[in-house]
């Protein structure tokens, strides 16, 4: 999946530990590309069918496992599609610390508490890389 820069569907910045659940989530719908170009949503799907919201709350912090290695983020989006090829993805739009957005797949994600010692480390580091080199 790719990363993009859209923000979050809120005001377009970022979070720390202690205001991530003001993130407005999309959630009771699927995605349009007018729902992303309004910043509502992080993602819009094509070429998939039988696409509806994935019941999950939502905002919801978790540990996003991509080539980087792991990384904090917000799941503010979440649907189930299936792809052109039948397998069934459940995928999700994160914010990211800094504001910038990702989509990932659940199965790529640990969700945690916002009580969890490595979401917060990593939350801080990304915020401000200082403070996370102290955690």
């Amino acid at each position: 999946m790719t990363q993009d820069d859209t923000g979050d569907a809120d005001d377009g910045g970022g979070f720390d530990v202690d205001d991530w659940s003001r993130l407005r989530p999309f959630t009771g719908a699927v995605a349009s590309l007018d729902d992303v170009q309004a910043r509502r949503a992080v993602f819009a799907l094509a070429d998939t069918t039988d696409p509806r919201p994935l019941d999950m709350e939502l905002p919801q912090p978790l540990i996003w496992w991509d080539d980087d290695g792991e990384q904090a983020a917000v799941a503010v989006q979440a649907e189930v599609h299936i792809g052109p090829d039948g397998e069934r993805m459940e995928v999700l739009g994160l914010i990211l610390p800094d504001g910038g957005s990702a989509v990932a797949l659940l199965d790529d994600v640990d969700l945690v508490d916002d009580s969890d010692p490595t979401w917060r480390e990593l939350v801080a580091g990304a915020v401000d890389p200082a403070a996370g080199e102290e955690g």
